[in-house]
């Protein structure tokens, strides 16, 4: 018998690619058909899948015609109550063998496999999610062992298939490990870490295939299944660039992105009093985020990047224009750093293009990194180097150890380097605009917000 499996991954709510992927989707698919997705297909930076709890993903999927795909952690970002409200309305399977509750209950809707027959064929098809390790109970999961996982799945179904294929969201080096040790998989549909293959690999017996990420790539095996074993015939990986887009799926976008901003834009508060933004100068709104922050988790110090934001809040604000303004699923994080490192980062800060470089790492949704804004400090600087800082009423102390609110793109490292050295990290569920929402509702908030932090020092001599 003949299958093919056409697969993708990591699309991350790129819709226009997507678009131009199910035409070509279409123009491949035949009675033996599997269409599969190996996760992070609904991001939730996506304003239709945010006013509708993700069903824009569940139609569009459905709409293309999957027969399953497993999830990666860009579906479990917008918190359990949308992961489920996805999985249980969803005709498509939304599958993990190794995703539970943190009180290690199942999540509703989720199935750890499912079987799909095709001309008598049983197919097996079952997915592995990766585990976000500290930020797991803030979402609320408990993320098994994926390789016990998988093979207690397999052992559970044995008997049940004639073949099985796994989607695997745990990245590329942990699916060679998997195909290496677990027997009895068949085809291994890698994601997470973006990997485009030109070809597929064979290891250990197992076919292993990853089409790279945003929709760029449609990954085609074409199959024989001779005597139980299944042996590649040919494979494809086909740019969606030259296709027409999927009539389709720019119908369902636009219904749910009506439905999503009529949802999304009632309005919250009314902000008096403009709360500007810029990237490379000190602004309210950025240090309104290191107020909030410093008073939720109670610090020594707030600390932000004011890449975070995209453009000031000024009248009527809604969820809507909180997404626009803050889309990065970022979240409010605790750690403690010595004194000298805080200091090299806020000295980099000084630096225009510093503000001015890629800001890209993970869970970030813009383009500059920023400039630090700071709360429970006063930072004097010449323009170029830092003359002096205090944190609280103590001028900063090299060796002394601080408490900082910010966020966990900060915590990394991601644009200033030097924050990384840091211990007693403590990760929130909340994103960071949610500290937004909270503190731009509160007057005294938005009066201290226009408090300046940086003291520019002009009559300095350099």
């Amino acid at each position: 018998m003949k299958l093919k499996i056409i697969h993708t991954n990591d699309l991350h709510s790129q819709f226009e690619n997507f678009s131009r992927a199910v035409s070509l989707i279409e123009e491949q698919k035949d009675e033996n058909t599997l269409l599969l997705d190996g996760g992070d297909f609904a991001d939730f930076k996506s304003i239709e899948l945010q006013g509708t709890k993700g069903m824009a993903a569940v139609e569009l999927l459905s709409e293309a015609g999957y027969d399953a795909l497993t999830i990666g952690n860009n579906e479990m970002f917008n918190g359990l109550d949308t992961l489920e409200n996805m999985a249980l309305n969803s005709p498509v399977p939304f599958i993990s063998n190794n995703l539970l509750k943190k009180e290690r209950t199942p999540i509703r809707g989720v199935v750890t496999s499912t079987i799909i027959e095709k001309k008598g064929l049983r197919i097996l098809v079952t997915g592995s999610s990766p585990d976000l390790q500290e930020f797991n109970d803030g979402i609320g999961i408990h993320v098994a062992d994926f390789q016990s996982s998988l093979q207690a799945e397999l052992d559970r179904q044995e008997g049940l298939y004639d073949i099985c294929v796994v989607l695997s969201h745990i990245g590329t080096v942990a699916d060679h490990r998997l195909a290496e040790e677990v027997s009895g998989i068949d085809v291994l549909i890698s994601a997470h870490d973006h990997q485009l293959y030109t070809e597929p690999k064979l290891i250990n017996g197992t076919i292993c295939n990853s089409a790279g990420s945003f929709g760029e790539y449609v990954g085609i095996l074409e199959l024989a299944i001779e005597n139980g074993k299944v042996l590649l015939t040919d494979s494809f990986m086909l740019s969606t660039g030259d296709r027409e887009v999927s009539n389709g799926v720019v119908d369902i976008l636009a219904k749910n992105k009506e439905k999503a901003v009529k949802y999304l834009s009632r309005t919250l508060f009314t902000i008096e009093q403009p709360l500007w933004h810029d990237v490379i100068e000190e602004n309210p709104l950025s240090n309104l985020i290191a107020d909030g922050l410093r008073d939720l988790l109670h610090t020594d110090l707030g600390l932000i990047n004011s890449g975070i934001v995209h453009a000031g809040l000024f009248g009527f604000v809604s969820e809507k224009k909180l997404i626009e303004t803050c889309p990065s699923p970022l979240n409010p994080t605790i750690f403690e750093i010595k004194g000298k490192d805080l200091k090299t980062a806020l000295e980099q800060t000084l630096d225009a293009q510093a503000c001015l470089s890629d800001g890209r790492g993970p869970g970030f949704r813009g383009k500059y990194a920023g400039r630090l804004h700071v709360s429970g400090a006063t930072v004097e600087h010449d323009g170029n180097r830092l003359i002096n800082v205090t944190i609280g009423d103590r001028e900063l102390n090299n060796d002394e150890w601080y408490s900082i609110a910010s966020s966990d793109y900060l915590q990394r490292g991601s644009g200033y380097p030097a924050l990384a050295d840091n211990r007693n990290q403590v990760y929130r569920p909340e994103y960071i605009r949610d500290v937004i929402r909270e503190y731009a509702a509160k007057p005294a908030f938005l009066e201290q917000a226009a408090t300046k932090r940086w003291i520019h020092h002009t009559d300095i001599l350099v």
